[in-house]
């Protein structure tokens, strides 16, 4: 009888593993490389790993991580087909030199800020004649370019000192420039850590509806290599549908979501990214396809172009239309 259940046993095992095997053999496998946090890029990854929403919809995200130049480098050479920090000004400077990509759907909103402890800069003007630290290899500043440039800002005159995105809150923590340009959800955690910073009121939704007439301001999706694309537009759907729950369960449970992405970030605090996602104007978590925000899209390629860090006009391309509006 005890053999009887041994092998009973032994036979079950063998099937669900059998099982299990089939499975992930069934699920197709996808490397998107994506900003180590703290960044935008990194943000839902933990809900998505942790609640396996990949595997839900039929694939399996191997997320890499890799730092902003890294990042464009191995995303427009090809190495990598799926970027997941991809930053619309980044996907436009890739197709003027010739990388047939395209910008599949939309997952944060643009959001920027300057935060100082500096009693003589009260607005963007008086940046002028100072020290601002910022990450210049990113598209956050090279939005934020455009906005200094249209109040009136001659950023010649301004010491600007570049640095890696993380290390944007130990500049401002340890007060070694005058002032320091990054997002979220650095900013939260950075103010949490030192509230004295003091913010300055860029005036943006303002600028942008005036300058544009549209109130979208995408920023930073999931974007991929046309070759890719072409040959796995299921996959994109898949992916869609991923991020798409990921931002959906994130929005409905931010205390349990909250955790989840601070265990990613050191020295974060599941209370501040709490409030943040419950807030979401800032953090800006809006999931949508390409098609459905052309209209800002190519505002943003417009700005683009306006502040001199596009230098002729983007391929329509860019903007994936297989989604759907």
């Amino acid at each position: 009888m005890k053999a009887f259940i041994r092998d009973t046993l032994i036979a079950l095992v063998a099937v669900w593993t059998a099982s299990i095997s089939a499975h992930a053999a069934e699920l197709a496998k996808i490397d998107m490389v994506v900003f180590g946090p703290p960044s935008l890029g990194a943000f839902l990854t933990p809900i998505i790993k942790s609640k396996k929403m990949d595997e839900k919809h039929g694939i399996v995200i191997n997320f890499v991580e890799r730092t902003p130049g890294a990042y464009a480098a191995q995303f427009n050479s090809g190495e990598f087909k799926v970027g997941g920090s991809a930053a619309l000004l980044s996907v436009a400077v890739a197709s003027s030199r010739g990388v047939k990509v395209s910008y599949l759907f939309n997952l944060f909103d643009y959001f920027g800020a300057v935060v100082t402890e500096h009693p003589d800069i009260k607005t963007t003007k008086d940046l002028m004649g100072k020290q601002l630290v910022a990450a210049t290899a990113t598209t956050n500043y090279a939005m934020f370019r455009w906005l200094a440039m249209n109040q009136g800002v001659d950023l010649q005159k301004v010491s600007v000192q570049n640095t890696a995105t993380p290390g944007l809150i130990g500049y401002a923590m340890a007060n070694r420039a005058d002032a320091v340009q990054l997002w979220e959800p650095a900013y939260s955690i950075l103010l949490a850590q030192k509230p004295t910073m003091r913010t300055l009121d860029l005036g943006m939704p303002q600028l942008w509806k005036k300058t544009f007439g549209t109130d979208d301001v995408p920023y930073l999706g999931v974007a991929a290599h046309q070759d890719w694309i072409e040959k796995n537009p299921e996959l994109v759907k898949k992916m869609y549908a991923t991020f798409k729950d990921a931002a959906t369960w994130v929005r409905a449970n931010p205390a349990e979501g909250a955790k989840l992405i601070a265990a990613s970030i050191k020295g974060s605090d599941p209370a501040i990214l709490r409030k943040l996602i419950e807030d979401n104007g800032r953090l800006g978590l809006n999931v949508r396809s390409a098609s459905e925000v052309k209209t800002g899209i190519e505002a943003v390629y417009k700005a683009g172009l306006q502040s001199g860090y596009l230098k002729a006009a983007v391929d329509p391309a860019t903007i994936y239309s297989g989604l759907g509006k």
